[in-house]
């Protein structure tokens, strides 16, 4: 995989492309950073992207130049609040992140006017792997009908409080009057 690809679910690089549709006309920084990573990507299923990959409402660990780490949620659009939890893919910095894979990095702007190196350090949150978790859950949680299930009956020794204890002197015969 080269430094330019990136990985994108299909529903992802839906909005990416009509982020850039409605962008085409306008003098707009996005347009060439959506441009390369449409034409860059590697596109998967959902249930098929691996868990280190950057997605949409995914909690990420990045860091700017090499600087302090930062973690945001990559979302679709600007929140409000908690102000600063949210990194926008209508942002330079959200929209370089998404579709990164761990310890890849992702350059902005030009040497001229100066550039901005994104390195993706940690996904600690994906939805589509939190899917597939509770997806597996569930159905190691259910019963196989292919299966025999056991079920016990009756009386489960030392863990029921109402049976008898045997007598110190070990002899528990009850007598005749049990029969």
């Amino acid at each position: 995989m080269s430094d330019e690809t990136c990985i994108l679910t299909t529903k992802d690089l839906t909005i990416l492309e009509v982020m850039l549709d409605r962008r085409r006309d306008r003098d707009d920084s996005l347009v060439p950073v959506l441009k390369r990573k449409i034409n860059s990507a590697l596109i998967m299923f959902r249930d098929d992207v691996p868990e280190n990959v950057a997605t949409l409402s995914s909690r990420v660990a990045f860091s700017v130049d090499g600087k302090a780490i930062d973690t945001r949620i990559i979302s679709h659009e600007a929140m409000t609040s908690p102000t600063g939890m949210f990194l926008p893919i209508t942002s330079l910095r959200g929209l370089a992140l998404l579709g990164l894979v761990e310890g890849q990095e992702f350059r902005l702007g030009s040497r001229d006017a100066g550039e901005e190196r994104i390195r993706l350090d940690k996904v600690h949150y994906q939805p589509e792997a939190a899917k597939r978790a509770g997806q597996a859950v569930a159905k190691m949680a259910r019963p196989r009908p292919d299966r025999a299930s056991l079920r016990l009956v009756g009386d489960f020794g030392e863990l029921n409080p109402r049976r008898p204890v045997a007598a110190a002197d070990g002899f528990d015969d009850p007598g005749p009057s049990a029969a």
